[in-house]
C-alpha cells in the first residue's frame, strides 16, 4: 500500500553569500604637533613655516616606522617658545579639541619637552603625549637585536625617564613600623627613582662585560690585515641596499626609519682580488640628543675603526644638502672628519634624467664622488673602483716561511690574504715562498727565515 503525502517539497535552499573579512588595523591614532620658529627659518627664505614643515614631514616617518596611524598634525609658528607649554594656553586648547575629533589617544610632540612641559602638556590635553627623542628611542626598542643594542637602549629610556617622573601624593608613601617611624616615609616616587638608578648601574655593568667581549672580538679581527670600510648616511638613505648589493648579503632593507640598528659587517672582494670589510650602521638624524648616539654607540665605534668612510646621501630627496650637514656634525662629533671618505649618491634611478644629467655636471669634477644606485646597479663597479683607490694600501713583502703543519691559524692567514708563490713539506713544517702584506708579515716575524732578496744575494758566487 502507497501512502501520498500532501507535504511540499522543499525546494533549492537560497545562496548565502560570505562576509569577506575586513583587516583589522591595531594600529595606535596618533596627532602630531609640530614648532616653528620665525626668527630661525631653516627652509626657503621668506617662509617661516617651511623647516616647520619638513620637520614635521619626518616626524610622520618616525611615526610610521614605530606602527601608528597619522590621524592629523598641526604645525604653530611662533616667535619664541613658551617656557610652561612650548605652545602656549591658547594652542594647547585647539590641540585638546583636535584630538578628540580625531579620535586620538596619544599626541606626539617634534620637539624635546622638559619634564614640566610635559606634565603641563598632558594636564591640558586630557591624553598621553610624548616628545621626539621618546619616538625615537621606541623605535630602537623596536629594532635593536643585539644584547648590547638591547641593554643600551634600555639605558637611553631609563635615563630619560628618571627625571620625568612624578609622585602620586602620600596615599602610596611607605609607613613606618613602630615608635618614631611613623608618618609620611618614604614616598613612592623616591622608590621609583632608587629602583631606576639600580636598574641603570647594573646595565652600565653589562654594557661593560659585553663592550669587553666585543673589543676582544675585533683585536681578532683586526689579526687579519683586512681593511674596514663604514656606511654612514642619513637614515633611510639607502645604506643597507647598498651594503647588500656590494657584499652579496641579504641584510634587512626597509624603508623605515632606523631599520638597522645593530653593526653588520662583511667581506668584500675589490677590483685589485683584496678583500675588506664593510659595515653597515646606524641612520643618522637631525638633532640627535648625545644620550641618543649613546644608544647606537656599538655602530658608531665602528666608524671610528674604519680606514675608509662611504657617505651615502639620498639624491631624490630635495633636502639632501641639509641632511649631509647633519651628518657631517654627528661625523666631527665622532672625530673623524678628516678621515679618507668617498661621497656615494644613491638613488639615481629616482631622478629624471635631465635632472640626473645636471647634477653629474655640478659634481663631477670631484674625484671623491660616485653616483650609484642600489636598487639597479648602476655605478657599482666605478664605486668599487674608487674604493680600492682610496683605501690605504698594505705593501707585499715577500718572504720565506717554516710553518708547523700543525699551526693551522698562521696557515690560513698566508694562504687568505697572502699569495703563495711555492711550498713543500720538510719534516713536519711547510716551508713557503709567499707574498704578504706588511701587517701580517709583522704577525709571521717567528716562522721567517729569511727575506727572498736577502736569500738570492746569499746564493751569488763570491769574486
Amino acid at each position: 500500500m502507497s501512502v501520498n503525502s500532501s507535504r511540499p517539497r522543499p525546494g533549492p535552499r537560497p545562496c548565502t553569500r560570505m562576509k569577506t573579512a575586513q583587516p583589522l588595523d591595531n594600529r595606535e591614532r596618533v596627532l602630531l604637533v609640530g614648532i616653528g620658529l620665525k626668527k630661525s627659518p631653516r627652509g626657503r627664505a621668506g617662509d617661516p613655516t617651511a623647516a616647520g614643515r619638513d620637520s614635521l614631514e619626518e616626524l610622520q616617518e618616525l611615526a610610521q616606522s614605530a606602527g601608528a596611524t597619522i590621524a592629523g598634525s598641526l604645525l604653530q609658528v611662533r616667535e619664541a617658545l613658551d617656557p610652561a607649554t612650548l605652545v602656549g594656553r591658547g594652542k594647547l586648547e585647539e590641540i585638546r579639541v583636535e584630538a578628540e575629533l580625531q579620535r586620538a589617544p596619544l599626541v606626539i610632540v617634534d620637539h624635546d619637552l622638559t619634564p614640566g612641559q610635559l606634565r603641563n602638556f598632558e594636564r591640558g590635553l586630557g591624553c598621553r603625549v610624548i616628545d621626539r627623542t621618546q619616538l625615537i628611542l621606541d623605535i630602537f626598542a623596536c629594532h635593536a637585536r643585539s644584547r648590547e643594542g638591547q641593554l643600551q637602549v634600555e639605558l637611553a629610556q631609563l635615563n630619560y625617564l628618571l627625571p620625568r617622573l612624578t609622585g602620586r601624593g602620600e596615599d602610596l608613601s611607605r609607613l613606618g613600623g613602630g615608635i618614631g617611624t611613623r608618618g609620611p616615609g618614604e614616598q613612592k616616587l623616591e622608590i621609583d627613582r632608587r629602583r631606576i638608578r639600580d636598574r641603570v648601574r647594573k646595565i652600565q655593568q653589562a654594557i661593560e662585560t659585553v663592550r669587553r667581549q666585543r673589543a676582544t672580538r675585533r683585536s681578532a679581527r683586526q689579526a687579519v690585515p683586512l681593511g674596514m670600510i663604514a656606511l654612514v648616511g642619513y637614515t633611510n638613505a639607502g645604506k643597507s641596499t647598498l651594503f647588500n648589493a656590494l657584499a652579496h648579503a641579504d641584510v634587512l632593507t626597509s624603508s623605515q626609519m632606523f631599520a638597522t640598528l645593530d653593526p653588520t659587517i662583511r667581506a668584500v672582494r675589490l677590483p685589485s682580488r683584496r678583500r675588506a670589510l664593510l659595515s653597515d650602521t646606524v641612520g643618522f638624524l637631525r638633532d640627535l640628543p648625545p644620550d641618543l648616539i649613546a644608544a647606537f654607540r656599538a655602530t658608531l665605534e665602528e666608524v671610528q675603526e674604519a680606514s675608509l668612510i662611504l657617505h651615502v646621501t639620498d639624491v631624490s630627496n630635495p633636502h639632501h644638502a641639509e641632511q649631509d650637514s647633519e651628518v657631517m656634525k654627528v661625523l666631527a662629533d665622532l672625530g673623524v672628519q678628516d678621515r679618507p671618505r668617498l661621497h656615494v649618491l644613491n638613488k639615481t634611478d629616482l631622478l629624471s634624467a635631465g635632472d640626473l644629467a645636471a647634477m653629474v655636471h655640478a659634481n663631477g669634477h670631484r674625484e671623491q664622488t660616485v653616483f650609484v644606485s642600489a636598487s639597479t646597479g648602476a655605478g657599482l663597479e666605478d664605486l668599487l673602483a674608487k674604493i680600492d683607490a682610496a683605501l690605504p694600501v698594505d705593501p707585499l713583502i715577500r718572504l720565506q716561511l717554516r710553518v708547523p703543519l700543525s699551526d693551522g691559524r698562521h696557515l690560513s692567514l698566508v694562504y687568505a690574504c697572502g699569495r703563495v708563490l711555492q711550498a713543500k713539506v720538510v719534516e713536519n713544517h711547510l716551508h713557503l715562498d709567499a707574498e704578504l702584506p706588511q701587517s701580517l708579515a709583522r704577525q709571521m716575524e717567528e716562522f721567517v727565515v729569511a727575506p727572498v732578496e736577502a736569500a738570492r744575494a746569499a746564493d751569488v758566487p763570491k769574486s
